[in-house]
């Protein structure tokens, strides 16, 4: 199957232009000028612009064990409403979780023949699994997910100092990556407990100082063993200078924030909000801005949705409680719009995001098939209009609560391509091994 489509406006690795993209066979084979395209190629409208599909390394599927939360046919869906055409599927929240290659088999399985998009996965580093880490990597997952304090189901326990030092030294002997919850317990435990409707109760008891204690200890652990980590879902813009000296001192150290941090801020999630509920919790104006900040310096690496939806009633909007509520944000079709709404009014520009939203979590992901639009990578394209507002409505996860409900966002996704076909037919996603050409 070939198809060329052309558009004014090109999101290229060396910038923007008029082009006409060739593909055949689900790759790119050619992009040249706009001109030379056969009558025959899709011409986007004038206030469309072409992009690489994006990648989103940081989602929940949770099947099998948890489908009634999401599943692959619920979640792929979404995501190429999104614009996104792949998504890596972290290891928790599933049951089994993927700490061992037979658990990774039986989500393949649960995964075959539902995906509307490409999907990969996160294996788990828990305590008493560091001899399944390199049979994990050699049977292609992207990488290993820790928590460094309770992940907040029982079957994905957290690692302590000790084993967090052996899983990377186990990493370091085959250069796999650890991707981390870094939210220190002892901190946590010393703060005060969430009471009840009170966002500035729950935000008080999931203080940043836990955010930075945990990631100074993830550096160390990283200087000292050699090993690649990666910070997940960053909220507290105080970190960004540790992790600047990190880098600095030559620690293989990247870290990603998400849509949620740089959308909402701290004052104005109402009292009662749990929908807004997320662990690391979405702070105060000031770390929003400064998270804008750091991603433009090149401080932060990517954005990621880190969808985590979950059913309804676990969101206790009966009560509106914090304490009881699920933790997660459910954002995976929003993410990219929402993302784009904030930089376009802070003056950033759309191939700034694009690098963000594809580029970087395919770089993280090990996915070189993925990420740009050029020659030799899948023809993953989305025709996006930068300047449609619309509101959100019906979403196509399983689940509808999100605080995305009723927002206007600026950007919309109109077409979707995943190896030169649309997205709307049925399911022709791939399952996905780390460095999937």
């Amino acid at each position: 199957m070939s198809l060329v489509v052309r558009a004014r406006r090109v999101v290229l690795p060396a910038g923007e232009r008029a082009a006409a993209v060739y593909t055949e066979h689900g790759r790119i084979t050619a992009v040249t000028p706009f001109g030379d395209a056969p009558a025959a190629a899709v011409t986007l409208a004038d206030d469309e612009v072409l992009i690489p599909g994006l990648v989103d390394s940081h989602v929940h599927v949770n099947e099998p064990g948890r489908t009634e939360w999401e599943g692959f046919a619920t979640a792929t869906r979404a995501a190429a409403a999104g614009g996104v055409t792949t998504i890596v599927d972290m290891p928790l929240n599933s049951v089994p979780p993927t700490t061992s290659v037979d658990a990774l088999h039986v989500k393949r399985r649960a995964a075959e023949g539902q995906v509307a998009v490409d999907v990969a996965f996160w294996g788990g580093a828990v305590p008493g699994n560091v001899d399944q880490l390199r049979p994990l990597h050699e049977a292609g997952v992207v990488g290993v997910k820790c928590f460094l304090l309770d992940s907040g189901v029982p079957e994905f326990p957290p690692l302590d100092d000790a084993g967090l030092r052996a899983a990377l030294t186990e990493l370091a002997r085959f250069n796999g990556l650890l991707v981390a919850h870094a939210e220190d317990a002892g901190v946590i435990a010393a703060a005060p407990p969430p009471a009840g409707s009170s966002y500035a109760a729950f935000l008080a008891s999931r203080p940043g100082a836990a955010e930075e204690s945990a990631i100074a200890g993830l550096v160390a652990a990283a200087r000292d063993t050699g090993a690649r980590v990666h910070v997940v879902h960053l909220a507290d813009a105080d970190a960004v200078p540790l992790l600047r000296r990190a880098r600095a001192d030559g620690v293989r150290i990247t870290v990603e924030t998400c849509p949620h941090y740089l959308t909402f801020a701290a004052e104005e999630v109402p009292d009662g909000g749990t929908a807004f509920k997320c662990c690391p919790p979405i702070r105060e104006t000031r770390h929003r801005e400064a998270l804008w900040t750091a991603l433009a310096d090149g401080d932060v690496d990517l954005v990621v949705s880190d969808h985590s939806p979950c059913t309804p009633d676990l969101k206790r909007l009966d009560v509106g409680d914090f304490a009881l509520a699920w933790g997660g944000i459910a954002s995976l079709q929003v993410a990219f719009p929402a993302v784009w709404t904030g930089a376009r009014a802070r003056g950033l520009g759309l191939a700034q995001v694009v690098g963000w939203m594809s580029a970087a979590p395919a770089r993280l992901a090990g996915l070189t098939g993925k990420g740009a639009i050029a020659v030799g990578k899948d023809a993953d394209l989305v025709a996006f209009a930068p300047d449609e507002r619309w509101q959100v409505g019906e979403l196509a996860h399983r689940n509808p609560v999100t605080p995305y409900a009723g927002r206007e966002l600026r950007g919309r996704v109109r077409r979707t391509w995943l190896r030169g076909r649309e997205t709307d037919g049925p399911p022709t996603g791939r399952l996905l091994r780390r460095g999937s050409p």
